[in-house]
């Protein structure tokens, strides 16, 4: 049984037109899936079908179903899916709520009436997790954006949930903040068997990082499948309006290459052209 599995889903807000039209696609435990596509695709609206804002906080329309370990998402309370799938979104200003990093990992835990040895053992483990035990005891008003980030994955690890869904968390950090958040998470599923769904348009970082990816255009599902056989689809891409990682540009652009070898990282890219050279002396 999948972990997750959204089938034949369709939502739309009041007097509105669908803004998600007959998505179908499952999440096994331990996938890391990259989600991108243009603005307006619909993708932070299924974020919120898949957290439990839609429909506990904003009404509409659906039609069809998802499953959550088995149960429709929508017979599930907010704190039972809080439980299951911790959010993260795009300004970790607006959801760090406490002064305190340790208050901060400690909200959730506490909101649900654990024990505070269980409280300990969670905010212990999720710092050490995200690499930021030092910062403990930091007011986060100190903090940098990309230590805010890091604050507000590890206090939705302090939740323990089975999945971490995560709305472009990237979005206000340089290029030096979003590698190290894609570390973050890499370390997270890679190593501790976290499966991580991601929103995100800086496709170079999903190229290199999730197993497979999934393309929204106006609503719909409109690519799905591991990063090369999507990002080997260049000419629907442009038309869509996603942005191809520049190595996979270069490579098409050049040739030689078959869906298989076309390079999605820097490393694949010199590889690439180390075997191109060598075919031409």
């Amino acid at each position: 049984m999948a972990l997750l599995e959204i089938k034949n889903f369709t939502f739309s807000y009041p007097q509105s037109t669908p803004a998600l039209k007959d998505i179908s696609f499952s999440v096994e435990k331990g996938d890391f899936i990259g989600i991108t596509g243009p603005t307006g695709a619909g993708k932070t609206t299924l974020a919120c079908c898949l957290n439990g804002i839609i429909p506990h906080f904003q009404g509409g329309k659906l039609k069809g179903r998802i499953d959550l370990q088995g149960v429709s998402i929508f017979e599930r309370s907010t704190a039972q899916i809080s439980r299951l799938v911790g959010s993260v979104f795009q300004d970790p200003e607006a959801q760090i709520i406490s002064t305190e990093v340790e208050q901060e990992l400690a909200f959730g835990p506490e909101n649900l009436g654990f024990p505070p040895k269980e409280i300990e053992r969670r905010i212990s483990e999720a710092l050490e997790l995200v690499g930021i035990t030092k910062l403990r005891y930091r007011p986060t008003v100190n903090l940098s954006g990309g230590e805010k980030q890091r604050v507000a994955i590890a206090a939705a690890l302090a939740m323990l949930p089975e999945i971490l869904l995560l709305d472009e968390p990237t979005s206000e950090l340089d290029p030096v903040g979003t590698e190290e958040i894609f570390q973050v998470l890499s370390h997270l599923n890679r190593e501790h068997g976290i499966t991580i769904l991601m929103i995100e348009q800086k496709t170079e970082q999903l190229a290199a990082y999730a197993n497979r990816l999934l393309v929204l255009n106006d609503g719909a599902v409109a690519l799905e499948g591991e990063p090369w056989q999507v990002f080997a689809r260049m000419d629907e891409l442009k038309e869509i309006g996603v942005r191809i990682p520049p190595v996979t540009q270069l490579a098409g652009m050049l040739g030689g290459h078959d869906k298989y070898s076309l390079p999605l990282t820097v490393e694949q890219c010199r590889v690439f052209l180390e075997r191109m050279l060598w075919r031409q002396i």
